[in-house]
């Protein structure tokens, strides 16, 4: 019997996403190398984004400065006060004609010239208003400034076990009628036997903020009816937990929607611990957000009387 070809990899080696710390590696997938160039542009990075550009706009005009310099050769110039009749020159007579400069030392002077140079300023023309709608497009895209801890703590609130999750506006202005929400993702096995993930929301005890401004700090109660119910860190991890906590919100001073969200495995826990105060009151009656320590958590044998509930003040409706 014939053996059956392996099918080919049409997908980069290495290519992927990374979820909880975990990468994943895509393969088997056909993309087309200009497929999909609108989120290309999109995703791409500041730097990445302007020198693709730059390397695009300039092998266009390598290409055309390649077809005049070629007309010169066959003995048709068409391209007049051409100083040396060189590559270089036609060269920079194409970058000019891209960007419908037009200086007027250089010009088009035969019907092939004439030809080529309406192409290239309609392909100019067409790549201004491109590159233009794209960076537009990239600067006014909203964008949430949530910072979220790098933890998430198992602490006990009102004698009840809770997981908190806490994330704070970066930005300090108002986001008005702010939701939040806990997921929990997890491996489970069927009656069939096929191991799949599936998704879960988890009940917050307060889910909602009219106005989120500074801080907020998410609870779950972890009670007969959670998912988290009599789970340690070794069965998060024997079921691949991982939690996500999404948020969203209008920007007041944008107006738009804004949406922000982390990932968090089961080792991002940190259990039988608190978060550490970042608001203190000051001696003008001010409040005082220290974000030096917002990441930072505190193991319940190590608290001591003034910081014993530090989620207390972090709780509060701001």
């Amino acid at each position: 019997m014939a053996r059956l070809p392996k099918p080919r990899d049409h997908t980069p080696r290495g290519q992927g996403i990374t979820l909880a710390g975990r990468h994943f590696v895509i393969r088997g997938l056909r993309r087309h190398p200009f497929g999909d160039f609108y989120y290309r542009a999109m995703t791409a990075s500041w730097p990445r984004f302007f020198l693709s550009a730059a390397v695009v706009y300039l092998g266009v005009a390598a290409i055309f400065a390649l077809a005049f310099w070629w007309l010169a050769r066959l003995g048709y110039p068409p391209v007049a006060n051409v100083p040396t009749g060189g590559f270089v020159d036609h060269f920079y007579f194409s970058v000019e004609t891209l960007a419908t400069v037009g200086y007027g030392d250089m010009h088009p002077q035969t019907h092939y010239g004439h030809i080529l140079a309406t192409i290239e300023i309609f392909m100019g023309t067409m790549s201004i208003a491109i590159l233009t709608g794209l960076v537009f497009a990239r600067f006014s895209r909203p964008r949430a400034q949530i910072l979220f801890t790098q933890k998430l703590v198992v602490s006990r609130y009102d004698r009840k076990p809770v997981l908190m999750a806490r994330f704070a506006n970066a930005r300090h202005n108002l986001i008005s009628d702010a939701t939040a929400k806990l997921w929990m993702t997890r491996l489970e096995t069927n009656q069939e036997s096929a191991r799949y993930r599936r998704f879960h929301a988890l009940k917050l005890d307060r889910s909602e903020n009219p106005l989120f401004a500074l801080s907020w700090t998410l609870i779950h109660v972890i009670d007969e009816t959670s998912l988290l119910h009599n789970m340690d860190a070794a069965a998060l991890e024997a079921s691949d937990v991982n939690l996500i906590v999404t948020v969203r919100g209008r920007d007041e001073t944008s107006n738009d929607d804004v949406r922000a969200r982390k990932i968090y495995g089961h080792q991002d826990i940190d259990w039988h611990a608190s978060f550490a105060d970042i608001l203190t009151p000051s001696a003008d009656n001010s409040i005082i957000m220290d974000y030096s320590r917002f990441h930072d958590t505190i193991p319940h044998n190590l608290l001591t009387n003034e910081n014993r509930r530090p989620e207390e003040t972090d709780r509060r409706q701001l």
